[in-house]
């Protein structure tokens, strides 16, 4: 299949002083004969809290897989902080921090032990990574689950040790798939609060979701996906237009599917 050319014009280059936390340059990814990602542009930010939103297969994942280093683009650039993460990964990399969604951890660990691994591969001292790690632990509610391996938590319970794995180093920027995703309402209070903390004290959090009313209510910018385009981007309140995010969504990507046919489906 003949690849796609990027979807609009690429942005100029920036001076330092506006380098985006992330920026996506003619970005493509193809598999077989589909086109996940059709040369997409896109500027994230620094200090953003931006949402990224879209239908099943919209090209999302794929796209924040090819821009934080977990998947090789088959054109365009990826730019962290101004860093090619395909050109320079050993300087890029570290200032991220990534919560895949269904990425598999070394789970045959302790939830301690698996973020003071973590902090150890970015760089921190063994020292630092384990008292790093007890304060996630315990602010994430995961300190009573012991020495108890990963392999054995719950859904929720592999999530937010995932987000911790992706916190223990303090990157720059923190790119997050569904970090709600079958987490109580606790706990995803508790996140809410670290990632508005995190963004307050001059972070960027990329934050990956199907729920439109937490994107709405978290996010300062947002980028809407469908067919492995963007559709709209900016912020929160210019893409909405004046409705809420949900009807603004179904209006750009297209409306609930009418459910004639299923007449049957009644008691």
């Amino acid at each position: 299949m003949t690849i796609p050319e990027a979807q609009a014009p690429l942005p100029a280059p920036h001076s330092h002083s506006e380098i985006p936390a992330i920026e996506l340059r003619g970005l493509t990814k193809v598999f077989g004969n589909t086109v996940a990602v059709a040369g997409i542009n896109l500027i994230i930010p620094k200090g953003s809290f931006f949402g990224v939103v879209g239908p099943n297969g919209a090209g999302k994942t794929t796209s924040l897989n090819m821009a934080t280093g977990l998947l090789i683009p088959d054109r365009g650039t990826a730019l962290i902080n101004g860093v090619d993460i395909w050109a320079d990964p050993a300087q890029a990399k570290p200032m991220l921090g990534i919560m895949p969604d269904g990425l598999r951890l070394f789970d045959r660990l302790s939830g301690p032990a698996l973020v003071t691994y973590f902090g150890m591969l970015r760089g921190l001292s063994k020292a630092e990574a384990e008292e790093r790690a007890t304060s996630l632990v315990n602010v994430l509610g995961l300190a009573e689950a012991g020495n108890k391996l990963v392999v054995d938590y719950s859904a929720g319970m592999t999530k937010k040790i995932s987000l911790a794995c992706a916190l223990v180093h303090n990157p720059d920027i923190l790119v997050l798939d569904e970090p709600f995703e079958a987490v109580d309402p606790i706990s995803a209070a508790t996140i809410r609060e670290i990632l508005n903390n995190f963004v307050s004290k001059g972070g960027t959090v990329i934050l990956s979701s199907h729920v439109m009313e937490t994107v709405q209510k978290l996010c300062s910018h947002v980028a809407i996906f469908s067919h492995g385009r963007v559709l709209a981007a900016g912020t929160t309140e210019q893409v909405a237009a004046g409705q809420d995010l949900d009807t603004r969504f179904a209006e750009l990507v297209g409306g609930v599917k009418s459910t004639e046919g299923l007449e049957w489906l009644r008691h």
